[in-house]
């Protein structure tokens, strides 16, 4: 297994440079949720370069290929790259700058595809050194609900052959390039849009003894509210809500509107609570707009579901990460209430999702994701390589 490390070490060296350039166009040439139809195409002609079969279009512009090691039939595993952008008009100053106006890849999206790629590359090279069957994901739409995995699961991306497990990687500008971070069990919360819409009766804002005043009755929800998570909660259940936007229709300085909307997300780590809570925030927000003379339509957007990192599979890649990288190279990770549709995938099968480290505080890296600054250390991506192509043949071989 050394030489077949050091292998891959120096195959991951090698590739390097191609797969920098790669993210690079991916970086300049980003695509919406959905939207991914050149993303699809570059992706696929990239494959066909190398000699890997694929299929393209399962949700769209999602790309599935087949890397068969020796007796293919006996394991298959998965590895997954998503491929969307962001709606975020790019303020770095970098000659790989986005070059579609209000769009970027602002969640490392294109350093997760460029990584398949050059992880593909790898595994193809060596496939008369491991058994089984490797299936790669390119998912298209992580970023919008009702999100790509959803789609793909639904379509069958998990089968024909059925995958055992499946790997995941992530970006993550806090930790340093050279290093990743990992964590087994409950990872990354579910996630709900929230959309209120609180009605009452507009005037003249002299006189609100003639109106029902919507925004009075917002101040009440909102507040009301957050006690659905601080004092209805399991203490032990980390639950996130926030009311991230409202907006009033017609009113003014001396105007009381007529409407007023909300618009929010609920995060949990519990379906049983998440259910619950869902029942609870209508049932408040109705009740305080009703008995202040005034009405609440209460829309609550299921998303995504928690992520859980199997145990065991997760464990296993933390050893074979540190033997890959040295123990040192690889940090334990705390929960996080973000939300992430490789949950999807973990649902279903055995899943481990961990981070890529990209940050580099000397050289000013370390803008978070969905930022109009975010850019990585490349030299993560020649880590992120060999990494993935590692943990696969090490899987296969377990």
């Amino acid at each position: 297994m050394k030489l077949l490390k050091d292998k891959i070490k120096d195959l991951a060296n090698q590739y390097h440079e191609e797969i920098i350039h790669i993210r690079r166009h991916l970086h300049q040439h980003p695509e919406l949720s959905f939207e991914e139809v050149e993303t699809g195409k570059f992706i696929a002609k990239k494959l066909e370069s190398y000699g890997i079969p694929f299929e393209h279009g399962m949700a769209g512009n999602g790309v599935v290929a087949l890397i068969k090691g020796k007796n293919p039939t006996i394991k298959t595993i998965a590895l997954r790259g998503d491929i969307d952008a962001l709606p975020i008009k790019e303020a770095n100053k970098v000659p790989y700058k986005s070059k579609k106006e209000g769009v970027m890849h602002a969640c490392g999206h294109d350093v997760h595809t460029a990584s398949l790629l050059g992880t593909a590359k790898i595994l193809n090279t060596l496939k008369d050194h491991f058994e089984g069957t490797i299936k790669l994901i390119f998912q298209p739409g992580e970023e919008k609900l009702p999100g790509g995995a959803s789609i793909m699961i639904k379509e069958g991306v998990l089968q024909n052959p059925s995958p055992i497990s499946i790997f995941g990687q992530h970006v993550h500008p806090p930790l340093e390039a050279g290093t990743i971070g990992i964590r087994p069990g409950m990872y990354m919360a579910s996630t709900d849009e929230l959309y209120l819409t609180v009605t009452g009766a507009g005037g003249h804002g002299a006189l609100p003894q003639n109106c029902i005043d919507p925004i009075l009755i917002t101040a009440y929800i909102v507040v009301a509210l957050q006690q659905i998570v601080s004092r209805n909660a399991n203490p032990t259940v980390p639950s996130v809500l926030t009311l991230g936007k409202i907006n009033s229709t017609g009113g003014a300085t001396n105007i009381i509107p007529s409407e007023v909307k909300l618009e929010g997300t609920f995060r949990t780590m519990d379906e049983k609570w998440r259910a619950e809570a869902h029942q609870k925030m209508m049932k408040l927000a109705t009740a305080v707009a009703e008995g202040m003379g005034g009405k609440c339509e209460f829309e609550v957007r299921k998303g995504y579901p928690y992520l859980i990192n199997n145990e065991e599979l997760t464990l296993r890649a933390k050893r074979n990460a540190q033997e890959f990288l040295g123990a040192e190279k690889v940090v334990d990770l705390p929960i996080r209430m973000t939300a992430e549709d490789f949950s999807y995938y973990s649902q279903e099968i055995p899943a481990c999702f961990y981070r890529l480290g990209t940050g580099n505080k000397t050289r000013g890296i370390t803008s978070s994701v969905h930022t109009d600054t975010f850019d990585v250390d490349e030299s993560a991506l020649e880590l992120s390589i060999g990494l993935m192509s590692w943990l696969a043949i090490k899987e296969l071989g377990n």
